[in-house]
């Protein structure tokens, strides 16, 4: 039997997944890691932490499974996008802890840039908007902050990565710096229409060019791992950012086609075929996957806040003990109210992009409780997603109706994906694999290794498990639209 093991690191755990020559999912382990709040709007990982939870979980799912590593075709990685890792090229030491995609400390540098002319530039040649979200001013904050940190990166001493460019360099003992186009796409500074770093983009943040790792296709040849980490060497055939590991996951491979992932944010793609489209709606253009050297772009939507909203009802309210019970919860608020939560914890993304703005509960009366509570929690996700439809629909004039698929941790709460098929007015489809995000990083590595069928096979491999159709009135639909976008413009006015 061969195998091929699909490493997912997110936000909050790290996984590994076996998964078999008919591309099933046989075993898993999964840890979580320390979450680090050092201010108000700083997130940060311990990358050693990252480094750690990825040798566990992989040992632990090969020695339950009793899989060893010659039996182990390749190895699919996908990962926390933006995420900032800066560490030493001699001894791999980070030089300070990874920066997350949520952080938001460098909205005045932002700023700055901004104010310096540079957005335009940013946008035509990344597709991306000058928000903190992105790698580029993480990286530029630590080498201005970290001492000596610019003296060493411009004597060649420092390498930065996403997390996937770190995991690899580790794995491979230093011998591969390497990332893939859809990391690559979103650090800010890699010109996503001619394929390369920008030259531009790295002068005006200071960022030296030998920093950076070389761009690859999602399917190549990253490296081979050291054998005293897995128990052999490994080859490393795939990488893909978490977004777009699921938009191949769900072999969104035709233009039209949109999935959408509930993590801890939530993040829609709109595959637009070999054309980078650009928004008139302040979505970003990015690239959904590359392979044989030819990019595929997408649309993204990106929201901060979604499996979050349910993770703060437990851990900082403390009215659930288990993100489970959010369900069942909701069905329990009582329908005459409207309890309204916007969970602007880090700021707004798309379409808004307000990163300083925060959250709001809105509706809320002597009866509110822990059932409404969790209602407004959820249906902010769905809210959410209605903005990031309807400007896609805007931006998109393809011939094709958009079909949306979705996945994540969320997905599986019927009444959540009910909500949203409400507030969308339009099915929403839910295949039978849920575990699309380390399907498509397996599937890239498997479809390299020739043990996995090309993407017409993979394709037509997609099961659906159920569509969920609006049960939702035109116009009740359209007054709770109303009224969350107006509260949305009131925590932007604070």
């Amino acid at each position: 039997m061969t195998f091929i093991l699909a490493i997912d690191q997110g936000t909050t755990s790290t996984r590994a997944i076996l998964f078999d020559e008919k591309m099933q999912a046989v075993g898993s382990a999964q840890q979580e890691f320390t979450q680090h709040f050092p201010q108000a709007g700083w997130v940060e990982h311990d990358p050693e932490d990252l480094w750690r939870t990825t040798l566990d979980v992989c040992r632990k799912v090969m020695a339950e499974q009793g899989v060893k590593a010659g039996d182990i075709a390749g190895i699919g990685i996908t990962n926390q996008r933006e995420t900032t890792v800066v560490w030493d090229r001699h001894t791999g030491a980070p030089i300070h802890n990874a920066i997350v995609w949520q952080d938001r400390r460098t909205s005045a540098i932002c700023e700055e840039l901004r104010s310096a002319g540079h957005e335009d530039s940013v946008r035509q040649k990344t597709g991306l908007l000058l928000d903190p979200y992105f790698s580029g001013t993480k990286l530029k904050w630590i080498l201005d902050t970290v001492p000596d940190a610019r003296a060493r990166a411009e004597a060649g001493d420092l390498l930065f990565g996403t997390v996937d460019s770190f995991l690899i360099w580790r794995l491979t003992g230093g011998a591969s710096h390497v990332t893939d186009a859809t990391n690559a796409a979103r650090t800010l500074m890699y010109d996503i229409r001619k394929g390369r770093w920008s030259s531009e983009i790295c002068g005006f943040l200071g960022v030296p060019r030998d920093m950076l790792p070389e761009v690859r296709d999602c399917a190549a040849d990253f490296g081979t791992t050291k054998e005293e980490f897995l128990g052999g060497e490994i080859a490393i055939l795939g990488v893909a950012g978490d977004q777009q590991a699921a938009t191949i996951g769900q072999a969104c491979f035709q233009p039209g086609m949109m999935k959408s992932t509930y993590g801890t944010g939530c993040f829609a793609l709109l595959n637009t075929g070999d054309t980078p489209v650009v928004s008139q709606n302040r979505m970003l253009t990015t690239i959904a996957y590359q392979l044989d050297g030819a990019p595929t772009y997408a649309l993204e939507g990106s929201i901060f806040i979604a499996g979050a909203a349910v993770q703060w009802l437990r851990d900082g309210l403390g009215i659930i003990a288990n993100a489970s019970e959010t369900g069942d919860l909701a069905m329990q608020a009582d329908p005459g109210q409207d309890v309204i939560l916007v969970p602007a914890f880090t700021g707004l993304g798309a379409p808004y992009w307000k990163p300083d703005c925060r959250g709001g509960m809105f509706g809320l009366t002597r009866g509110s409780g822990p059932a409404e509570f969790a209602r407004a929690a959820l249906q902010s996700v769905a809210y959410q997603t209605c903005d990031l439809w309807e400007a896609m629909r805007a931006d998109w004039d393809g011939d094709t109706q958009v079909t949306l698929r979705v996945d994540g941790g969320m997905s599986a709460s019927d009444w959540t994906m009910q909500s949203l098929s409400d507030l969308l007015g339009a099915a929403v489809d839910r295949p039978v694999m849920q575990e699309t995000t380390a399907l498509g990083a397996a599937w890239l590595a498997g479809m390299r290794a020739g043990v996995y069928p090309d993407q017409a096979g993979f394709a037509e491999t997609w099961a659906l498990d159920r569509q969920f159709t609006p049960q939702m009135e035109a116009d009740v639909r359209d007054a709770a639209y109303a009224r969350w976008k107006r509260a949305v413009e009131a925590v932007i006015g604070v």
